[in-house]
C-alpha cells in the first residue's frame, strides 16, 4: 500500500487495515516469507535500471539544492548498492525464522504447562533518513520477522523510494504476503498522523538528527526505539600500537564519513601523545581530514584549535577533533559525558585497560583494536538493520531480527483451576523441560 497527501484512506485508517492484518502476516509460514523475499530480490535485480533512473531525478534535485556531497553520498543508489542490498537479502533468507521460537518451556504442575515463545512485535513504523538501501534493508528485515511495516523516507529520494517500494511489495504480495503487509508513507505532513495512531502501531524507530529523534519521542504514546546522535570515540591508550591504531582511525572515520557509526572524537594518552600524534597528523593530511585540537594536542602538532562544541558535535564530515587525557579514567569519564552511547573503541595491547575500557564504557557497541564501523546489522550477521538502538530495554546496538520480536506466554492445562493452589490441594513444582 502506498499513501500520500490527498489519498482515498487516511493514515489512521490504513494503521488499523494494518494492525487487524497483523496477526495473517505473523501466521505465514518462514517458506511464505522467504519466497517473498527471493521474489524482491529478483525483482530488485530485473528493474535495475528504472530504480537508477528514478535515483538520478533525486540526485539531480539535491545537486540543485545545494545538498552536501557527504549527504549526496547517502542519496546514491547504484549498482554497488544494488549488489549490496541483494546479498543482504539472500544472507537474510538463510537465516534462521525468529518466530515461534520456544524461549522457555516449564511444567508448573502435573499436566500445566507454561511455555514462552517469540512472536513479532506487530505493526511497526519506521521513519528514516534519505538512504534508499535503508527502505530495502528495513522492509525486507519486517517481513522476515513477520511484522507490518509502515515505511517513511526522506524526501530528498522520494522517487527512488517510490520505485523500491513498489517493486518490493508488489514481489511480496505476489509470493504470497498479505497486501497490508507494508506501507509507504510518502507525504511529510503524514508524520504527524503517523505519531497519533497510538493503538494501531506497536512501535516507532526513527532515524535522524538528535532534534528529530526527540521531536518523535516528544510527539506520541507510540512506543520509541533507536538512537539520535553518533558521537563516536576511539581511545588511543599507552599501550596502543600505532601501526593498528593509525589505520583504524582513518577507516573509522573515511570508511562511510555520514554513517552514524563513524568516529568523531580521538583521545589519546599523555605518555604516547609527543609519539603518536604526528603519526595522526601525517594520516590525516594524507586522508584529507581536517584535524581539531585541545591546547594539549596543538603544541604537539599543527591543527585546527578545537572548543568545547566540539566535543559534542557530530560532524558527519572529514573532521575529527582530539584530545589529549591523562589516563583511561578520564577517557572512560569523556565519552560516557559526551558521547552518544553509541559505538567506542579502545585501541590497546594492554589486556588489563582494555577490559576496564569495554566493562566502564556505557554504549552499545564497546570495540578492541578495531574499527567503530563494525557496529552494523549485516556485518553482526544480523541480515542488515533496522537501526541502531542506543536504549537499554527491548533492544541494544543494531537491529535485527531479534530485536524485531517479542514473546507470549501460553499455559496449557488440564481443566487446572487457582482455587485448588490457594486451597492447598494442589502445589506447584516448576521443573524445566
Amino acid at each position: 500500500m502506498q499513501a500520500t497527501a490527498g489519498t482515498q484512506f487516511e493514515i489512521a485508517d490504513a494503521a488499523r487495515e494494518m494492525k487487524l492484518a497483523s496477526p495473517e502476516v505473523a501466521a505465514t509460514s518462514i517458506e511464505t516469507r522467504n519466497a517473498a523475499l527471493a521474489a524482491i530480490k529478483e525483482a530488485l535485480a530485473a528493474n535495475a535500471e528504472a530504480i537508477f533512473a528514478a535515483n538520478a531525478e533525486d540526485l539531480a534535485a539535491a545537486d540543485a539544492a545545494g545538498v552536501a556531497p557527504a549527504i549526496v553520498k547517502r542519496l546514491k543508489f547504484d549498482q554497488h548498492k544494488l549488489d549490496d542490498v541483494c546479498a543482504g537479502i539472500q544472507d537474510l533468507i538463510g537465516l534462521p525464522d525468529p518466530i515461534g521460537a520456544v524461549l522457555l518451556d516449564r511444567d508448573l504442575d502435573e499436566g500445566l504447562r507454561l511455555k514462552r515463545i517469540a512472536c513479532p512485535i506487530g505493526v511497526i513504523g519506521v521513519i528514516f533518513e534519505a538512504r534508499p538501501d535503508a527502505l530495502v534493508q528495513i522492509s525486507t528485515l519486517c517481513l522476515k520477522s513477520g511484522n507490518c511495516s509502515i515505511l517513511k523516507g526522506g524526501s530528498e529520494t522520494a522517487r527512488t523510494n517510490k520505485a523500491l517500494f513498489g517493486l518490493i511489495h508488489g514481489a511480496a504480495v505476489e509470493a504470497g504476503m498479505p497486501e497490508a503487509c507494508m506501507l509507504q508513507v510518502e507525504a511529510r505532513e503524514d508524520i504527524g498522523k503517523l505519531l497519533a495512531c497510538d493503538g494501531s502501531v506497536d512501535l516507532l524507530i526513527p532515524r535522524g538528527s538528535n532534534s528529530f529523534v526527540r521531536y518523535i519521542m516528544d510527539n506520541t504514546r507510540i512506543p520509541v526505539m533507536g538512537h539520535a546522535d553518533g558521537i563516536c570515540h576511539i581511545y588511543v591508550d599507552a599501550s596502543a600500537d600505532p601501526e593498528i591504531a593509525i589505520p583504524v582511525i582513518v577507516d573509522a572515520k573515511t570508511q562511510y564519513t555520514a554513517a552514524c557509526n563513524a568516529v568523531e572524537t580521538l583521545l589519546v594518552h599523555k605518555d604516547i601523545a609527543g609519539s603518536f600524534l604526528p603519526l595522526l597528523a601525517a594520516a590525516c593530511q594524507e586522508a584529507g581530514i581536517e584535524l581539531r585540537g585541545d591546547e594539549a594536542v596543538q603544541a604537539v602538532v599543527d591543527c585546527v584549535p578545537a572548543t568545547d562544541a566540539d566535543w559534542a558535535t557530530e560532524y558527519l564530515d572529514l573532521i575529527v577533533s582530539a584530545k589529549v587525557v591523562q589516563d583511561i579514567d578520564e577517557a572512560i569519564a569523556h565519552i560516557n559525558r559526551y558521547g552518544s552511547h553509541h559505538t567506542d573503541a579502545i585501541m590497546a595491547e594492554d589486556d588489563a585497560a582494555a577490559a576496564r575500557f569495554m566493562q566502564l564504557v556505557d554504549s552499545a557497541g564497546v570495540y578492541r583494536n578495531c574499527s567503530t564501523r563494525f557496529a552494523d546489522g549485516f556485518r553482526y550477521g544480523f541480515g542488515a538493520e533496522v537501526g541502531i538502538s542506543t536504549s537499554k530495554l527491548h533492544a541494544r546496538g543494531p537491529v535485527g531480527l531479534e530485536g524485531l520480536v517479542t514473546y507470549k506466554y501460553q499455559i496449557e492445562g488440564h481443566g487446572h483451576i487457582v482455587g485448588d493452589y490457594a486451597s492447598g490441594k494442589r502445589s506447584f513444582h516448576f521443573r524445566d523441560r
